[in-house]
Order: structure tokens, then sequence, then C-alpha cells
């Protein structure tokens, strides 16, 4: 059985940091993509950045390029998203994702989902 657990969401102020984590296990790849992706009040939800476990390879939003960072921990299997200059469009609902493989402009499928963690940024 997958389980994907995220945490680490809160509220801050604008111009604050906070860290997001992301561990899963149970999946049947040795190695995979994981990511995160947020959806706001009344948006989309949008990719945010990914990171391929196998060679640390990496994607990151537009919106979030400068100031968010992905990384991993092969040996948890956990994967960590630090989050600067936050600003008030970067408040959503932050969803951790696996899937086999990232695709060109991060990862187009998701086999497996979190719950998600709630970041609330005013400002």
């Amino acid at each position: 059985q997958v389980h994907v657990v995220e945490s680490g969401g809160a509220s801050v102020q604008a111009g604050g940091s906070l860290r997001l984590s992301c561990e899963a296990s149970g999946y049947p790849y040795n190695s995979a993509c994981m990511g995160w992706f947020r959806q706001g009040p009344d948006k989309e939800r949008d990719k945010v950045a990914s990171i391929y476990t196998g060679d640390g390879s990496t994607f990151y939003a537009d919106s979030v390029k400068g100031r968010f960072t992905i990384s991993r921990s092969n040996a948890n299997n956990t994967i960590y998203l630090q989050m600067n200059t936050l600003k008030p469009e970067d408040t959503g609902l932050y969803r951790c994702a696996v899937d086999r493989w990232c695709g060109p402009v991060g990862m187009a499928t998701v086999a497996y989902w979190g719950q998600g963690t709630q970041v609330n940024v005013s400002s």
C-alpha cells in the first residue's frame, strides 16, 4: 500500500519562509518523480516543483523560480520544499505527488497523491 504524507504547512506573513516535507512509501519504483502541486482559492491546481529521485533533476514553475527549492533524501523517500520570500499568491493546499517518471516540464501524470498541507500567506 502506498502512503504519501505531507507536513509543514502553516500560516505566515508575506516575506516569510516555510519548509514542506513529503514522505512516500510503498510505491513500486526504484526511482520516482516526486513533486508538489498547489491549489489556491478559486484557482486551478498548478505544478509547483518536482524532482527525480534517481538523478536529482528538478523542475520549477516560473512563479516560484528563485524562491523555492526542492530537494530529496533518498534514504527515507522524502522530499522537501523550501519556500522563501513567500507571497500571498502562494497561498493554497500543497499536495505531494508521486509517479514513475517526470515529464519534460514537470509531472505530466500522477500515480499517487497525498492529502495535502495548507499554506496561508498573509499580506
